[in-house]
């Protein structure tokens, strides 16, 4: 199950369904199972939970909270694989500096946020080159080719 939150007023339509597909999406390309909690916020709250989570008090695009790392904001981790905060702000921010939609950005963070999930990282050039192409070829498979 993908459980999709936000208290935020004023999304386009279909902002939490997109995200819901984009989350499967990348779960189905790597045959992995289980439930992800996703908050769509702003600014503020992402900015405090990088803060509290992390110890950098700045605004992010997209945090993840591995149910496995036992630190999940949203859902209890049991059957869980764990949790995705999406700053909105920084979507839009993001979508406008890239030069594309910001349908392809927010399902560009929901995808990346569910790699997480499931283990992939980008912390060396070989771990981002393996992410980047997963990335890449779920959105081009949902229809966000760059």
């Amino acid at each position: 199950m993908i459980d999709v939150q936000t208290e935020l007023e004023g999304l386009p339509g279909g902002t939490e369904e997109l995200i819901r597909r984009a989350v499967e999406a990348a779960l189905a390309r790597k045959r992995a199972s289980g439930g992800v909690c996703v908050l769509v916020t702003d600014a503020e709250e992402i900015q405090r939970l990088n803060d509290c989570y992390r110890s950098i008090d700045r605004v992010t695009d997209v945090l993840t909270f591995p149910a496995w790392e036992g630190s999940a904001i949203l859902c209890p981790p049991d059957g869980y694989l764990g949790d995705i905060a999406i700053c909105f702000e920084r979507a839009e921010e993001q979508a406008q500096e890239y030069g594309h939609s910001l349908e392809r950005e927010l399902a560009f963070l929901a995808v990346h946020g569910a790699l997480h999930l499931l283990g992939f990282d980008h912390m060396t050039p070989e771990d981002e080159k393996i992410m980047l192409k997963e990335q890449d070829e779920i959105l081009n498979e949902m229809g966000y080719v760059r």
